[in-house]
């Protein structure tokens, strides 16, 4: 340690901040490709090496930074991203270079996609009805087959990805894997027809659609439900297998680029679950269309004339919106009774028939908080397979401050200011054991987790007043 209490490897991180600041685009690579530091580590004012070469112009070193897969989403604890910093010292080159990874300096980023949102693949719906062209797909060697038993998803036992990566393993398997469990199932097998496509080495360069000659030249994805089939021979299929039985948190450690993926076969599985008959005339209805519809057996059935969507897999609305004050600096958030120890989160709620996405906020913030709200704003929307929901955020303005929560609803809802939504956000990781007990260290509260698009919708307000 040093004359000024400074650790080497202190040193060594302190360094590396000065030469992205100075634009040392040599020493930053030497660095890099050496790993003797972590990209994204933070000073004591949560800066990066990305924000202080943001901060100096140093649109070479940001290149660099960004083709080494650093993180443009950090936060300092001013809540302030490299974009931010950029924008605020009007150095264009750098925002050039952001805006290619999808980071602007305003409230959201560019076409901003959350968590289940991104899915690589191109649906190609055209070929659900091509019976033969699905089951040659099916059996070629570069198909990818992904199996659930009562939803939980097959995934590799253990598996640890990269440092920077999510802890739960999709396991891809071939119809050579997977024949004898084709076998068993028999005609009455529910087979879904994902797409086709390719993982992407980075979710911002966004899908790649199949061209026209080589479309089908393309890996095909399927999910298959292998719920009545025993474990015990599903688990025997390869070694190191298990079964992501609970939602949680598996379903929230995926790889980002296969989450939209999970989340759409995972979506319809569950529709498959509890639509088995007709909801017109309650008779048999069997699946068709690869997976997408299900056709009631019972001829004359008014389901099977005009136009309708009772055969159709359901998406259902909800709205999920932080609210806020009058005066800007604060935020309402809420607890519901099966949060987790402390945490609070943005209010929520279904949408009803025949109501706009504005009037569904207001209702769903007044009913369970007694807040009024004025103007709504989008921010953006995600996916989530639980069953099958689409959540769209906002942004909402309060008109009136008096909260008032409906028990049936809510435990407990608060404002909170700016300054405590920013420690929490930005601040050190929850102790593991803050989730389940109440008497942990740590913070009074603590927000959902960056998965989720409720942490995306107070991180947008954060940033709508950068202090720079």
């Amino acid at each position: 340690m040093d004359a000024d209490g400074l650790t080497p490897q202190k040193q060594f991180q302190e360094h590396f901040f000065t030469c992205a600041s100075r634009g040392d685009v040599k020493t930053i690579e030497d660095v890099l490709q050496q790993g003797t530091v972590k990209i994204d580590a933070t000073n004591d004012h949560g800066w990066t090496a990305l924000m202080f070469a943001a901060r100096t112009g140093q649109d070479k070193v940001v290149r660099l930074l960004l083709d080494h897969g650093c993180d443009t989403t950090v936060m300092n604890k001013s809540c302030q991203t490299a974009a931010d910093i950029a924008a605020f010292w009007n150095h264009t080159a750098v925002l050039t270079e952001l805006e290619k990874k999808g980071q602007t300096s305003d409230s959201q980023p560019q076409n901003f996609c959350n968590y289940f949102g991104y899915n690589p693949l191109d649906r190609y719906a055209h070929k659900r009805k091509d019976e033969q062209w699905l089951e040659e797909k099916l059996r070629d060697q570069s198909t990818v087959i992904l199996l659930f038993h009562d939803l939980g998803l097959v995934v590799t036992k253990g598996e640890k990805l990269a440092a920077q990566s999510r802890a739960t393993q999709p396991c891809h398997f071939t119809f050579k894997d997977t024949s004898a469990l084709f076998e068993e199932l028999g005609t009455e097998k529910i087979l879904l027809f994902l797409g086709l496509g390719r993982l992407q080495p980075d979710k911002t360069d966004g899908p790649s659609p199949p061209t026209s000659d080589k479309e089908e030249h393309l890996p095909a994805w399927f999910a298959l439900d292998v719920t009545s089939i025993s474990q015990e021979k599903i688990l025997s299929i390869k070694e190191g297998l298990e079964i992501a039985s609970s939602p949680f948190p598996g379903l929230f450690q995926l790889p980002e680029k296969e989450a939209g993926i999970v989340a759409q076969a995972r979506s319809l599985l569950a529709w498959h679950q509890r639509y088995k008959f007709c909801p017109t005339c309650g008779s048999a209805a069997a699946v068709e269309e690869a997976g997408y519809k299900r056709r009631c057996q019972k001829e004359g059935c008014p389901s099977l004339k005009g136009v309708h969507n009772t055969s159709y897999p359901r998406t259902d609305p909800v709205v999920i919106m932080l609210i806020v004050s009058q005066d800007g600096k604060k935020c309402l958030l809420g607890r519901g009774k099966r949060f987790p120890g402390r945490m609070y989160s943005c209010l929520a709620g279904f949408m009803e028939p025949g109501e706009t996405i504005e009037d569904a906020v207001r209702r769903e913030v007044y009913e369970e908080s007694g807040v009024r709200v004025g103007r709504v704003q989008y921010h953006s929307s995600q996916p989530f397979p639980l069953p099958a929901s689409l959540m769209i955020g906002c942004l909402g303005y309060a008109t009136s401050e008096t909260i008032s929560v409906d028990k049936e609803e809510l435990e407990d809802a608060q404002w909170f200011t700016r300054q405590q939504v920013a420690e929490v956000q930005t601040g050190a990781p929850l102790p593991t054991d803050a989730l389940t007990n109440p008497r942990a260290e740590g913070p009074s509260f603590f927000l959902p987790p960056a998965q989720a698009i409720a942490h995306q919708l107070v991180k947008a307000w954060l940033r709508m007043s950068p202090n720079l």
